[in-house]
């Protein structure tokens, strides 16, 4: 799901919050059995997210981004990894399969409270093209909203018309309401989860 960048002060609790190793939340398993592994997205993930963001298709980049460059600028990496508190910016990895060799991330996942309304927070999911399908972002989804920002119960945020997977995904999250708007949707999710 697409994520305007909305550069501002950090949260007071930034500074605690922030780690630099990772630790897992969980593991579950894919409806094909795949094991996954999430856990928190840290200070160290930046090459990961260039990683991940370099193998996906302009059309996945599309979807996330309502954009497809070329490549994650340091501006967006500074918002995507630094911004980053796990209080207000919460961000998770999701990694398969798990404990494997060839364990690697396939999706990212975040939630970000808008300032100038506590109870609504903006989400967004990445998901390698490979892994579409599978149930990976419906994972990333569930998780976030388990781990949300105290207080939040709306989601807010962009989605291109085309984008039915992150619709679906949404609309298992809560009731929603969607108003269109220039090839995207304006989506409000009352979270019942």
């Amino acid at each position: 799901m697409p994520h305007t960048i909305r550069r501002g002060h950090r949260s007071p609790e930034a500074a605690d919050a922030v780690e630099t190793t990772p630790h897992d939340l969980r593991r579950v398993s894919l409806s094909d059995g795949t094991p996954v592994r999430l856990r928190w997205l840290v200070g160290a993930d930046r090459d990961v997210l260039k990683d991940m963001y370099g193998a996906w298709s302009k059309t996945s980049r599309r979807a996330r981004f309502l954009a497809a460059p070329p490549h994650l600028t340091e501006d967006t990496l500074d918002h995507l990894v630094d911004d980053v508190d796990q209080v207000n910016h919460v961000a998770i990895v999701l990694l398969a399969p798990a404990g494997h060799t060839d364990e690697t991330p396939v999706g990212v996942g975040r939630m970000i409270r808008y300032a100038d309304d506590p109870v609504a927070a903006d989400i967004a999911l990445g998901v390698a093209d490979a892994w579409q399908g599978r149930g990976v972002g419906s994972i990333l989804a569930r998780a976030l909203v388990q781990h949300r920002p105290v207080g939040v119960t709306r989601l807010v945020t962009v989605v291109a018309m085309d984008n039915e997977a992150s619709l679906a995904i949404l609309a298992g999250l809560g009731t929603v309401d969607r108003v269109p708007a220039d090839g995207v949707y304006e989506v409000t999710v009352t979270l019942t989860i």
